[in-house]
């Protein structure tokens, strides 16, 4: 679920950035063409309004590069959250193993008892015959 909402979001960040076609336009570009006099050299004039778009997509993807920011936060501390837990269980585990070591041990003990008890039983009745 997390991951869809990070890529959801990168998506739509990137999406945004590119939707205007400026996003990526340098500083010095020109919206008008170069206009040429046969007594001057080339005269430009300057727009404003790519520097307006530049920055405007430079803030986007601030934006976008915030959201990822915090989005790897809660990765990470979700991460953390599930390394927590995972030692608990391991360390809940670690014990149960122990213990079930130990029981097979007292069962396997117990039963080499019985054993022992019939063998005697049968030593005792061939020896009555």
């Amino acid at each position: 679920m997390k991951k869809s909402i990070i890529i959801l979001s990168l998506m739509m960040a990137c999406s945004c950035a590119w939707a205007d076609g400026n996003a990526f336009t340098p500083l010095n570009f020109e919206d008008t063409p170069i206009r040429t006099s046969a007594a001057t050299t080339t005269t430009t004039t300057v727009n404003n309004a790519p520097v307006k778009v530049d920055q405007t997509g430079n803030a986007k993807m601030q934006n976008a590069i915030t959201q990822l920011d915090n989005a790897q936060i809660e990765v990470r501390n979700e991460l953390l959250n599930i390394k927590t837990k995972f030692a608990d269980v391991d360390a809940k585990y670690q014990t149960i193993k122990a213990e079930r070591k130990a029981l097979d041990k007292q069962i396997r003990g117990l039963e080499r008892r019985i054993n022992k008890i019939d063998k005697q039983k049968e030593n005792i009745r061939k020896n009555m015959i």
